[in-house]
This record gives structure tokens, C-alpha cells and sequence, in this order.
């Protein structure tokens, strides 16, 4: 293997490592803003606020990581990806910045605090929904000819990219919900014992419902996961889904605190090894190649010093935090 081919499997997989980074750690506080709504006691609210009010900012980190990382490395993919994309990832930015404009806010305006706790929800949810819905267009194919995006603004939308974009949502309800029994206790937390029952099992037919769509989008697709004989290893991601799902419906009937959170997450880590069989080894899928993509030597050898000494610092202060705001919350604010 060539230096340029190591580096460029590499970068890869720092790209990969921090868009899974991004969807645990913002995925969970995206759900809990999702669920808010559904907690009308203002204690209730303060409690659920508060089990994210330490790390919600911090945790979109690995997105700024993973945009920087593509177009610093991958600069081809990230000149196609992002004029293909523009419309869900300018209504995913909008999102988070009014989620985060309402979550300070809602502290400080009594008179106002019911509108800024809609702008809570309708800001989680419209970044999750668009997330889903980017991640959806990329699978579906984007219309390339030479080395630029030669489709329109709005083929982002089709009806597969909704369906991808309301299975995340209801993931990361999922995760939310495992991360809220982590954090609560008492009567709240069984209220959201029978909440992640239902967010679970949305979680599931959506990762069903995707995962028949995308083998019919394009016939590579078909055979990555069911050529001989390949099959016997994909098949086997299916299957672990199955017991995963069976693993955390135990968890919540048995009332187990941590394996909601954990099972969930292992569900993601699933679907994210099913996309990468079905785009692997493109990153605009059929069309451009990783390796294809990839800048200079210089260039990824240069950026690897960096990202060597950035990422480990990350990963400390950020476990550090977590390990800080350990155990249940109460309602004493952290604004």
C-alpha cells in the first residue's frame, strides 16, 4: 500500500470516527429537545433542560471536526457534497442555532419562556429531520459530471430522503430517551421508560424501512448485500439489529438504567456499519471514489499533526465534562 493510500484510509476513518462522534453526542440532546414537548410539569422541563445544559454546545464539536476534516482532505467530495446539499444544511444550521438561542434564552424571558421552549423543539427537530434528509440524498445518488454537481437545488428532496430523515429523528428520540433515564429519577423517569418504548420501537421500523429501500435505490447497492458470497456477512448486520432490539426491549421492561442508553447506541453503530457497506469505497457514492477525492501527501501528512494533537485533547476535556456532571439532576440550573 502506497503512503497516499494509507493516509488517505486514514483520514477516512478520522471523518467517520467524528461524524459517529457527532451523531452519539448530539444526537441525544437533540432527542431530549425533541421530547420536551411532552413534559408539561416545569419541574419536570427544568430537569430535563438541565441533563444537558453542561455538554449541548460542546457536543457539536465533532460536526465542526468532520466538515473541517472533509475539506481539508477530501476536497473534491466536499466541492459536490455541499452545493448538492445547501437547502437541508442551511435549514439544519438555522435549527441549531434557534435551538441554542432558545436554550439560553428560555432561562432568562418568564414572560416568554412557552415560545422559546417551541423554539427549543422546532430547532431540534428541524436539524435532526435535516440531517436524515442529507444523509438520505447522498444515498439516493447526486447527478455528478466531471468534477462538479450538475443536478438542481431541490433533489435533495424525494421521498426516500424523508423516510431517512424521520427514522433519524426517531433514533435520536430513542437516544434521548436512554439518556434521560440515565439522568432522572423517580416519577419522571418512569414516565420516560414508557416514552423510549415507543421512541424503540419507531427506531426500528425505521431502520426496516430504510434498510428495504436502499438496496432498490441502485443495484450496487442490491449486490454489496446480497451477491454470494458477501451475504454471509452482511446478513449478519441484520441479524445483530434483531438482537439488539430484543436486548433493549428487555432493558426497558426490566427497568435496567444504563442498557437503554447503551443498546441505542449500539443500534446506531449498526446502521452506520450498514451505510458504510452499502457507500464503501466512495464518498459520493458511485461517483467519486475515496481515493479519488483525497488531497496531496503534503497536504494530509500536514493535517494529521494537527488533527494527532487536537483530537486527544478533544476526547480528555470531553470525557472529563461527562465525568464531572455524572449521576442524576435536580432543578438547580446550570445557565
Amino acid at each position: 500500500m502506497s503512503t497516499h493510500e494509507a493516509l488517505t484510509d486514514v483520514w477516512a476513518g478520522i471523518i467517520a470516527f467524528a461524524v459517529f462522534g457527532y451523531i452519539v453526542m448530539d444526537g441525544f440532546d437533540l432527542g431530549v429537545g425533541m421530547l420536551f414537548p411532552l413534559f408539561h410539569n416545569e419541574e419536570d422541563r427544568t430537569r430535563v433542560m438541565n441533563s444537558i445544559a453542561p455538554m449541548w454546545d460542546g457536543n457539536e464539536t465533532w460536526l465542526v471536526l468532520g466538515g473541517t476534516a472533509l475539506m481539508a482532505a477530501f476536497p473534491l467530495a466536499y466541492a459536490v457534497l455541499i452545493p448538492a446539499l445547501y437547502g437541508p444544511l442551511i435549514a439544519m444550521l438555522i435549527g441549531l442555532i434557534f435551538r441554542g438561542v432558545a436554550f439560553e434564552f428560555r432561562w432568562r424571558s418568564e414572560r416568554d419562556r412557552r415560545f422559546w421552549d417551541r423554539g427549543f423543539f422546532l430547532g431540534s427537530a428541524l436539524a435532526a429531520l435535516m440531517q436524515g434528509i442529507a444523509l438520505g440524498s447522498i444515498l439516493q445518488g447526486i447527478h455528478v459530471q466531471g468534477r462538479h454537481y450538475a443536478g438542481g437545488w431541490w433533489d435533495w428532496l424525494s421521498p426516500f430522503s424523508v423516510l431517512t430523515g424521520v427514522a433519524l429523528m426517531a433514533g435520536y428520540c430513542a437516544l434521548g430517551a436512554g439518556w434521560l433515564i440515565l439522568k432522572t429519577d423517580g416519577a419522571l423517569q418512569e414516565r420516560v421508560y414508557g416514552l423510549a418504548r415507543r421512541c424503540s420501537l419507531a427506531l426500528f421500523c425505521g431502520i426496516i424501512a430504510v434498510s428495504a429501500a436502499t438496496p432498490l435505490l441502485q443495484y450496487r447497492y442490491y449486490q454489496r448485500w446480497f451477491a454470494w458470497p458477501t451475504v454471509l456477512a452482511t446478513a449478519q448486520v441484520p441479524l445483530l439489529v434483531a438482537i439488539v432490539m430484543a436486548l433493549l426491549w428487555l432493558a426497558l421492561r426490566q427497568r435496567r438504567e444504563r442498557w437503554p442508553f447503551v443498546l441505542t447506541l449500539a443500534l446506531f453503530l449498526l446502521s452506520y456499519l450498514g451505510l458504510g457497506i452499502s457507500v464503501y469505497p466512495y464518498l459520493v457514492p458511485e461517483s467519486i471514489r475515496i481515493s479519488d477525492a483525497a488531497a496531496p501527501v503534503a497536504s494530509q501528512e500536514f493535517l494529521l499533526i494537527g488533527t494527532a494533537i487536537l483530537v486527544p485533547i478533544i476526547l480528555c476535556y470531553t470525557g472529563y465534562a461527562y465525568w464531572v456532571f455524572r449521576g442524576k439532576v435536580g432543578t438547580a440550573g446550570y445557565h
